[in-house]
Formats: structure tokens, C-alpha cells, sequence
């Protein structure tokens, strides 16, 4: 069963039992272009599925063939579609793709499906079949006992709860993470956290962002830094990538809207590519000097055009950006 992201956080609510306040995101970063960036450094131009929808994982023939049409090389999982990697991962060597990276949630062992609570093990042997190197975990551990109140939206749910638990909820979920990576290294798998705007809401004299960034090993532990929720939270992602250098190793590209409002919930005005308020060439290039090897697309609904031919757009656009 493919989920989209409401739904995968909806799940995992109903499971669980430098940068301390944001500065306004400044204007379009003036940035010296010299050549194409993915031409000239050799990055293949990613796509995490979830971009796709919910369909996406029911013919994956058909959904790899179009993705690898419009010129992408390279893709990440939301999940496994409720499929074996085995069957995802034939589909995507007839298509011509790589799986590089899956988004696992931090959840308890227990919880259907493959997870970060997954026995490391099963983790590694499903990633290896896959042929991917990087677990990433895309939401922290919700707080024990979460649930909506009455009338309740799940964005505005998870922001009450996150809040009201102070800085223990960051805390578990470094310590978390810690102990996954620590697992998975000897296998050869890769542990990164995927931020939202959620990591940037002030705790205090702190935030989410500063406590898994401080409290997660550096040699074990990286980040897949996510340029449209930071911007979100209202940062400038550029800036922001270069006080993460040497622990980034994924990002997910997507552009917001220039009316986009900065806010902590999960929750966006998202633009097609270009035509949104990011700077993709100081973007792509602060990315790889904080330590980038992959290169992904995404996009939130709603969505103006036809979520492929967003991904269309996407990907010619960042072709030609120079950096």
C-alpha cells in the first residue's frame, strides 16, 4: 500500500504509545553561475516518489518507465507499496533507475511494514536487495499516547504535541537514530534524518534541529536537509546548508511559493520548479559544499498541473541551473 505523507503521519501518531530562531528567509541570493551544475560535477538529477502521489506504487512498470522517460536516473522510496524489494527492485533495473535511499519511519517494532523498529537484519537485506545505501527517516518519534483532539487537523495535532513535549521528543529521537545507525553501519546502510519546519520552532533557547544535530553522533548519524521545508520555517536554505557542512548527504529540492507564510507546522504553499522564491544555483552549490552526494526532487500537493508533468518541469529546469 502506497501513503501519502498525512497519511504515513497519521500512521505513525496512532503507533507511538548555530540556528536557534529562524531570521526572515532574505531575498534571491546573488550567486556567480559557471556551468551547469549536474553536467559538470556528474550528479544524477534524483526523484523521491512520493512527488507521484498514491498511484505511483500501483504499476510500477509503468510509473518507473515514465520517470526514467523524463530523464531522472535515480529515485527514493516513501515506502515499499506494499510490494517485496525483490518485485520493486526488477521493476526499477528494467527501467534503467537506482534506488539509492528509502524513507523508513521512526517507529516501535511492531508496526506493520518496514521500518527504522524493523530488526536491523530485515533492514539490511531488504535495502541490499534493493540496492540501496541510505535509510532515511522522514518524520522524529511522536510523543506516547499522540492523538487529535476533536476538530483537530493532524499538522496542527503533531505541533500541539511536539510543543507541549519540550525537548524529550528530540531527545528519544536522536538517541534513536543512534542506535539504528549504529546497527546498520557494519551492513554498509547509511542513517539520515529528513527535516520539515517542525525541527525550527523555538523550545526555549533551542530547537528540534539544534538537539538532533547536537545529540546524534556526527560520524553515524547524517541529515537529507529538505530546501522547501526550511524555507518553510523561514530560512534561507543556502545559509542554512552551509551551518550543516559535512553532514549532509542527501537534499530534497522543492521550490515554495513566494506568499508562502513561515510557520512550524507541516504545512506549505509549494510552487512549481522556477516558479517559486528559491535560488537553486546558491542551493545546489551550498548543498554539495556541505558534503551532497544525492540530488532529489519533490513537490507538495496542490498541485497546478499533472504531478508527472511537475516532475517534468523539475527536471528540465534543474538541469540547465549553474552552479
Amino acid at each position: 500500500m502506497n501513503i501519502d505523507r498525512r497519511t504515513m503521519i497519521s500512521a505513525l501518531a496512532l503507533s507511538t504509545g548555530a540556528m536557534i530562531a529562524p531570521k526572515a528567509l532574505s531575498a534571491k541570493t546573488s550567486f556567480k553561475t559557471t556551468a551547469k551544475f549536474f553536467e559538470r560535477t556528474g550528479f544524477p538529477i534524483g526523484l523521491q516518489l512520493y512527488a507521484l502521489g498514491a498511484d505511483a506504487g500501483k504499476d510500477l512498470d509503468a510509473t518507473f518507465a515514465q520517470v526514467a522517460e523524463i530523464g531522472f536516473r535515480e529515485i527514493e522510496l516513501p515506502g515499499l507499496f506494499g510490494k517485496t524489494p525483490a518485485a520493486i527492485s526488477q521493476a526499477a533495473q528494467r527501467a534503467g533507475l537506482k534506488i539509492n535511499s528509502v524513507h523508513l519511519p521512526l517507529v516501535p517494532a511492531g508496526m506493520p511494514g518496514l521500518s527504522m523498529g524493523s530488526e536491523p537484519q530485515r533492514i539490511a537485506e531488504d535495502l541490499g536487495t534493493l540496492g540501496a545505501r541510505w535509510a532515511v527517516a522522514p518524520l522524529l518519534m511522536l510523543p506516547p499516547g499522540f492523538r487529535p483532539q476533536a476538530g483537530e487537523t493532524m499538522e496542527n495535532a503533531i505541533s500541539r504535541s511536539v510543543s507541549d513535549a519540550g525537548t524529550d521528543v528530540w531527545k528519544k529521537t536522536a538517541a534513536a537514530l543512534n542506535e539504528k545507525a549504529a546497527a546498520l553501519k557494519p551492513a554498509g546502510i547509511g542513517v539520515a534524518y529528513h527535516n520539515h519546519n517542525l525541527e525550527f520552532a523555538p523550545i526555549g533557547k533551542t530547537n528540534g534541529w539544534e538537539i538532533l544535530w547536537h545529540e546524534t553522533q556526527p560520524d553515524l548519524v547524517y541529515f537529507e536537509v529538505d530546501v522547501g521545508w526550511v524555507a518553510a520555517a523561514g530560512l534561507d536554505p543556502a545559509k542554512f546548508l552551509k551551518s550543516a557542512s559535512g553532514r549532509v548527504r542527501l537534499a530534497h529540492l522543492k521550490d515554495v511559493a513566494a506568499d508562502n507564510v513561515p510557520g512550524y507546522r507541516i504545512t506549505m504553499k509549494p510552487a512549481n520548479m522556477a516558479t517559486g522564491k528559491l535560488d537553486f544555483s546558491a542551493i545546489l552549490a551550498a548543498a554539495r559544499n556541505a558534503g551532497c552526494q544525492h540530488f532529489l526532487f519533490e513537490q507538495e500537493p496542490p498541485f497546478a498541473i499533472p504531478r508527472i508533468e511537475a516532475a517534468r518541469v523539475a527536471f528540465d529546469f534543474l538541469k540547465e541551473v549553474k552552479a
